[in-house]
Order: C-alpha cells, then sequence, then structure tokens
C-alpha cells in the first residue's frame, strides 16, 4: 500500500450557501462534486472543493450542528478538541500576501504574516469558525532526506526520544 497525499480533509458546516461563497468565492477553490441531498437516499449534502491535484476538502452540510465558536490556531482552547487547523500551501510570498489582502477586500480578518523560520504564513477563519493558514515553504521542509540533518528544520533542541532515536542520537540522560 502506499499513501499519495490527502484525498479528502471531511469537514463540517451549518451553512453550505456561505461555505461554497468562501471556499470557492473568496479562496478560489472550485466545487468539483457533490452529492447528499436525496429524498430517500442520504439527506444530507456533501460538497468537494479542489485544493490541489487529487487533493480536495469536503463539507457536510448538517443544519443545526455547527455551534458558533472562533478557536484562534495554535492556541490551546478547554474542551476536547483534535482539530487545531488546516494549512493550505501557496507558491511563495506573492501568493500569501495576495491571499491576505483578499481576506481583507472581502472584509475576512487576517492576521500579519507571521515568521515561522522555515515557512511563513498568515491566519484566518472561515464562516464556520474554523481556524486556517496558508503558508509558503521558506526551505521546503518536505524536500528532507532522512540522512540529513538541518539544524534550520529541526530547531527543537531537546526532540521527543523516537525522534532522537530515528536520528541515532542518545535517548537517555
Amino acid at each position: 500500500m502506499q499513501i499519495r497525499g490527502i484525498n479528502h480533509l471531511a469537514m463540517v458546516t451549518g451553512d453550505m450557501n456561505s461555505t461554497v461563497q468562501f471556499y470557492q468565492d473568496v479562496l478560489g477553490f472550485p466545487v468539483v462534486a457533490t452529492t447528499g441531498n436525496k429524498p430517500g437516499s442520504y439527506p444530507f449534502r456533501h460538497y468537494f472543493f479542489k485544493v490541489g491535484p487529487q487533493t480536495t476538502l469536503a463539507f457536510f452540510e448538517w443544519p443545526g450542528m455547527v455551534e458558533p465558536f472562533h478557536k484562534p490556531a495554535g492556541r490551546p482552547e478547554h474542551g476536547r478538541w483534535q482539530f487545531d487547523h488546516l494549512s493550505f500551501d501557496v507558491p511563495d510570498e506573492q501568493a500569501l500576501l495576495a491571499l491576505q489582502e483578499r481576506l481583507r477586500d472581502h472584509d475576512h480578518e487576517v492576521t500579519r504574516v507571521v515568521d515561522h523560520d522555515f515557512i511563513q504564513s498568515i491566519y484566518f477563519s472561515d464562516p464556520n469558525g474554523i481556524a486556517l493558514e496558508a503558508s509558503y515553504w521558506v526551505k521546503d521542509a518536505t524536500a528532507y532526506e532522512p540522512d540529513q540533518t538541518d539544524s534550520f528544520l529541526f530547531g527543537d533542541p531537546n526532540p521527543v526520544p523516537s525522534l532522537r532515536e530515528h536520528k541515532g542520537e542518545p535517548v537517555g540522560g
């Protein structure tokens, strides 16, 4: 078995129309497939937005099931959270700044550019309160070869034991 990437990430919306307006009209992700909303069959809309080659973001429309809430990306909140945020890849700084301006032009709050050393990012939320990020690689971590050591990409001064072991470093201590 070989995993090639993400086919789709399934999220929930209480209002498919505002979700389509945001993802298709603001972010430019076209709707490439729809299903559901069929009497006698699956009753809920399920729409797929193309994010990249063979990669989609999908939404189930479950009216009344989405509580209005906003959790900023990368900040802990009380309660049971297994999802923090989704980051979309953009090719470069120019594309990141253009998206930041586009969000502002559509009256969506967006942060300043945040420097994470090997990526640069902006943060914003969709109409469902889902925390989103857009990033470009300053240095592409996906091009990293496991036998290489790059202190720019691996900046944790005290990595977890399983990573130290994998990199051939002493684990005890």
